[in-house]
């Protein structure tokens, strides 16, 4: 029984789930914390075990040598990343009121953090590296709660407020200077497995706001610049430019001396 199990696991790829969070946390930590002691020679010491430790575990899904090059690439991007990360942070800086500086927005937000590692996921995706993006993002998910498929494309200063429930699919596109709340989903209508190819998500186009818990779906469906969508929506067909779209509820209040107290109420 126990010699089966091992000789059905020699058919698998499979990396080392501790492995790459580890690296998610050294990298995050190389690009954003400042200690004391630190010397650009530590520092680009640092960036070679980065390197390295990428390096090794990409190479237990693809050739090494096909590893070793992807790895070089993502590391010659990192500058320009870097780059439109801090601009990122600044522009949670300037939109959100809670925000007191750029600091506190590098360490403590948990949309900055999903999608700093979401832009470096998807660079992988886009390198055809299999499992590794999806564990990042699986990581990224377990600690904020935001789930970001690599396979999405992500414009620049997006904005994620709170986090908590935000699921955005693998073929959604989302353009410049959109800000979404919490429990929003980008998500697909009811596919087929060989429609897997297809664009199933939404595209969010330029300075688009969309707040908590508006689900919006489907392939076909874009919503246009300078759209704002209120909470609660739901939206499965396209939005022109300039619309507000929200839900319209009604809240009734009634005052509570018209009811009788429980008898025996238990929860």
């Amino acid at each position: 029984m126990i010699e089966n199990i091992f000789n059905k696991k020699q058919q698998f790829k499979i990396p080392n789930k501790k492995k790459v969070a580890s690296w998610v946390d050294d990298l995050f930590e190389w690009l954003f914390l400042n200690e004391s002691q630190v010397t650009f020679t530590s520092f680009n010491e640092k960036a070679k075990v980065l390197q390295e430790n990428l390096n090794e575990i990409i190479s237990t899904t693809i050739d090494s040598e096909q590893a070793t090059q992807i790895v070089t690439r993502l590391f010659s991007k990192m500058d320009a990343l870097y780059k439109n990360l801090i601009e990122d942070a600044e522009y949670i800086v300037q939109y959100d009121p809670a925000a007191k500086s750029i600091n506190e927005v590098l360490v403590a937000y948990p949309g900055f953090y999903a999608v700093t590692f979401h832009r470096i996921a998807h660079i992988l995706w886009k390198e055809e590296v299999p499992i590794i993006p999806r564990l990042i993002s699986e990581y990224i998910h377990s600690k904020a709660g935001i789930d970001i498929h690599p396979g999405a494309t992500i414009g620049m200063h997006f904005i994620i407020d709170h986090g908590t429930g935000v699921v955005i699919g693998e073929t959604a596109v989302i353009g410049n200077n959109v800000k979404i709340y919490q429990g929003v989903t980008l998500g697909a209508l009811s596919v087929s497995k060989e429609e897997a190819e297809v664009k199933r998500h939404p595209t969010i186009k330029n300075n688009v706001t969309i707040y908590a818990n508006a689900t919006i779906l489907g392939g076909n469906t874009i919503i246009e610049d300078h759209v704002v969508i209120g909470g609660n929506v739901w939206v499965t067909s396209s939005i022109a430019a300039h619309a507000l779209v929200y839900h319209k509820s009604e809240v009734v209040i009634k005052h509570k001396q018209k009811f009788p107290e429980p008898i025996n109420y238990v929860i």
